[in-house]
């Protein structure tokens, strides 16, 4: 492992942790679901050559302590400024930026509400239900979902949720990419006490999240929209793909699902590495 620099800051109601590995241009890595950084350290790693990466775990998510009551209603705001501040303070600059999964919206809002902060962004499979044309039915998904949730636990959730989204694949690193079993039983324990968060504060707010697709489109020579080639056939792919066509992008396949950034590390760094060079 690279040299690795670990630390907090304190944000207005919360004290976020991040981590600082490489040198180069800033590229902050904006975490998924499960809120925690550690999914993306082997990407990172193989991203410090070129850039000074920035991982961190977003608010009320493993050790970044949440100190003041969570506003649903304002959180993908509070995690766009929470980002935002982690970049001024981290970053001389602007930065690349890489969000997945709910990351990406995060990410997407991060552009639209701090442009000047944003060198290029690369949004991974966003779940915006809301800019789908059959917006409604994945709504009444997310909260079927958490209807599941409060009623038969967060296990029975999550299953029910891979098997509908379509997101059954594999989510773990190659083997040789693995943290030792100390360490990787440590990460897993921190994202299963995570889903209990996602469920209360995200899993409504985020699908619904009403995007300013106008704003969006005034910045948009920086957003790189992506996928995963192994999942064309899903729902996370789709939102992409109505943004594609309204902002007059394509959508670009990076290696692996929905989650491959942490399936196939090595080859998304390189295709991010391709992607941001000319940038």
């Amino acid at each position: 492992m690279r040299t690795l620099t670990t630390g907090t800051l304190a944000v207005p109601g919360a004290t976020l942790y991040h981590e600082v590995r490489g040198s180069g241009p800033p590229l902050l890595l904006v975490p998924t679901g499960n809120g925690d950084a550690g999914p993306y350290e082997p990407m990172a790693e193989a991203l410090a050559d070129r850039y000074t990466v920035i991982t961190y775990d977003r608010r009320g998510f493993s050790r970044s302590r949440a100190d003041e009551p969570v506003d649903d209603a304002r959180r993908v705001d509070t995690d766009a400024d929470d980002a935002h501040r982690l970049l001024a303070h981290l970053a001389d600059g602007p930065a690349h930026v890489m969000g997945g999964s709910s990351g990406a919206i995060t990410a997407l809002h991060l552009l639209v509400r701090h442009p000047a902060a944003v060198r290029t962004l690369v949004a991974h499979e966003p779940p915006l239900a809301s800019v789908l044309p059959d917006a409604e039915r994945w709504l009444r998904f997310y909260a079927d979902l958490y209807e599941i949730y409060r009623r038969d636990g967060a296990q029975t959730a999550m299953r029910f949720f891979r098997d509908r989204a379509g997101m059954a694949e594999p989510t773990r690193p190659p083997r040789e990419f693995q943290p030792s079993p100390e360490r990787l039983e440590a990460m897993l324990a921190r994202i299963r006490r995570n889903q209990v968060f996602w469920f209360e504060h995200e899993i409504l707010p985020y699908p619904a999240f009403d995007l300013d697709v106008a704003a969006l489109e005034t910045v948009s020579d920086r957003l790189v929209l992506a996928g995963g080639s192994a999942s064309r056939e899903h729902f996370p792919y789709r939102p992409n793909t109505v943004l594609a066509e309204r902002l007059g992008l394509p959508v670009v396949d990076f290696p692996g699902g929905h989650v491959g950034y942490v399936t196939h590390p090595i080859e998304f760094a390189d295709m991010l590495i391709h992607i941001l060079g000319d940038r």
